[in-house]
């Protein structure tokens, strides 16, 4: 099951359908995803977390989050996949005073160029290792074993610049009505929903992805 925050608290997410291949359709072939069940269209004026003008993935997802941590690999596959014109971006979400920390420590570690290495590594050091990182030293700790300098790793994730950085985010993360992680963004456009799995997830994300790059042909 996946995390889902209904304001600051947790559900769980629940309906969707079986897993389904993502790209056969053919003419007169009805689409393997619908609107109003495994994905919603945003209400406009639409919004992608970047200015790069390609096609955005977004991952909305927490370093606090177990469910983050089941569907990171997947994530990982999903952005190998992803076909040229189309970028996968993550984005900490800050539903809480507890998820704070760990979204600072994401914009920490994506300015100092260390999140490829350090990522898929915290998730196992929490979940996997039972290291106890809550705090922001905890954290810290965390990232100096990684080879990161701790003061310089502190000092960039309790800036003004991050804190800046983190609202705006939460700002964005709202308009796009996210309620939970991990969840899936398109292109500012698609918020994926009621699906059934997290490989559900990551396939509705691609076909979304697809569907939207040839739009843009």
């Amino acid at each position: 099951m996946f995390k889902r925050m209904t304001r600051l608290r947790v559900a769980a997410l629940v309906g969707g359908l079986l897993l389904t291949s993502a790209c056969t359709a053919q003419s007169g072939t009805p689409p393997p995803y619908t609107e109003g069940s495994e994905y919603v269209t945003l209400p406009g004026p639409h919004q992608r977390y970047s200015s790069e003008g390609k096609v955005e993935v977004v991952e909305v997802f927490s370093y606090d989050c177990i469910h983050c941590a089941h569907f990171a690999p997947m994530a990982e596959k999903l952005r190998k996949e992803l076909p040229a014109g189309v970028v996968f971006k993550l984005v900490p979400a800050a539903f809480n005073s507890s998820w704070i920390p760990f979204a600072r420590a994401y914009y920490a570690a994506k300015q100092l160029g260390v999140v490829d290495r350090t990522h898929l590594q915290l998730f196992v050091a929490k979940f996997a290792q039972h290291y106890p990182i809550n705090s922001m030293d905890e954290l810290a700790d965390f990232y100096a074993r990684e080879g990161v300098d701790r003061a310089k790793f502190m000092r960039i994730a309790t800036s003004d610049e991050v804190t800046a950085k983190l609202k705006s985010d939460f700002a964005l993360v709202s308009k796009w009505q996210v309620d939970g992680t991990p969840s899936i963004v398109v292109d500012g456009k698609y918020r994926i929903t009621n699906v059934k799995t997290q490989d559900e997830l990551a396939a509705v994300a691609l076909w979304l992805a697809k569907r939207e790059l040839s739009n843009h042909k």
